[in-house]
């Protein structure tokens, strides 16, 4: 369908008095969310992000907190984040819902960016981006009892994916498979017993960290963050995944899988060392990392892989995870060596 149409409506229930001159879809082409540049006649310009995965609440409530989150970091992140338009002083969503379309947009101030990370890290990028992570984490949780309440957590999300299968275990392949996915969520509920996840702060985290999704200070410093799809307030591991393939050999690629061993890398020990000079870990929470990658796979692979990613995408990266992700998840991570590393005990 012309989002260009849903777009212009909402910018009509936001302001109808600015005219929009164009609408310029600048989307990253990965996912399936929508991003546009809108030009006004006066040239103004502002982003719009278009979604329909999930649910309205949670888009919603997702941006509220974000905006929440910008409005309250201090320096040196006070410009960090994206700020959302309001109106009537909350952010201003709009739903557009007609038969089995269900639609949503949020519309942003423009984000400025400064220099982009190198595709392969050199090891002055990885210690700096460490440091600047913890320093980053560490004014998140200073804000948090400020910030709205969220009503997702990891358990929700495992136990919605728990009751797809149920509902509809061809939804996820063959019986095989669905009894596979099935083992895992139960699996990582099971296991998360196992970590005094209760001494575990819950801080907002984005989860999504391409290295096309931040930009940098010619000093390495954090400058600028968007793309929010994968924002949650969890536990502060849930990014370090993705800083683990932002430092890895391999580096930044068009073509993409979620393998486990980047966290295995001496690259991401490294960065996790700069870290923990500045914020520093718990062995549980190493721990946990196992959990939080089965996490990964399990929800936005395999339960929202198809909504989230294009077609292409979605098929191998969903056959992959259960070829290679799910398998290599007790096989080939060592959290011990991590512990060594950082000398926790």
């Amino acid at each position: 369908m012309d989002y260009s149409v849903i777009i212009k409506a909402a910018w009509d229930g936001y302001d109808a008095s600015k005219t929009i001159k164009t609408i310029e879809d600048i989307s990253a082409k990965v996912s399936t969310n929508h991003v546009y540049r809108i030009t006004f006649d006066d040239d103004d310009i502002i982003i719009a992000k278009l979604s329909y995965f999930g649910k309205y609440e949670h888009f919603k409530e997702d941006h509220r907190l974000i905006h929440a989150l910008s409005n309250n970091l201090l320096y040196p992140f006070e410009t960090l984040l994206s700020k959302s338009l309001l109106k009537n002083n909350r952010v201003y969503t709009y739903r557009y819902k007609q038969g089995k379309k269900d639609v949503w947009v949020v519309f942003y101030n423009p984000t400025r960016i400064m220099t982009r990370l190198p595709r392969q890290l050199e090891e002055e990028h990885i210690m700096k981006l460490g440091q600047q992570v913890g320093k980053f984490h560490k004014a998140c949780s200073r804000v948090k009892n400020v910030l709205p309440k969220s009503s997702k957590t990891l358990r929700t999300d495992i136990n919605i994916l728990l009751e797809q299968i149920a509902k509809n275990e061809k939804h996820f392949g063959s019986r095989m498979q669905a009894d596979y996915v099935k083992y895992h969520c139960e699996l990582f509920l099971k296991n998360r017993s196992k970590y005094n996840l209760n001494s575990f702060e819950i801080i907002p985290v984005f989860i999504d960290w391409n290295i096309g999704n931040f930009s940098v200070t010619p000093d390495l410093e954090l400058y600028s963050r968007w793309d929010y799809d994968w924002f949650r307030m969890s536990y502060r591991i849930l990014d370090f995944y993705f800083f683990s393939r932002v430092v890895s050999t391999i580096g930044d690629r068009t073509v993409f899988s979620y393998v486990i061993d980047t966290m295995m890398e001496d690259r991401f020990i490294l960065f996790l060392q700069e870290y923990h000079k500045v914020n520093p870990l718990k062995a549980d929470e190493i721990r946990f990392l196992k959990e939080v990658y089965r996490f990964f796979i399990l929800n936005y692979v395999i339960k929202d892989g198809k909504y989230f990613f294009h077609e292409q995408y979605a098929k191998k990266l969903q056959a992959e995870a259960f070829e290679i992700y799910l398998p290599s998840v007790d096989r080939d991570f060592n959290a011990e060596k991590i512990i060594d590393a950082l000398k926790l005990t």
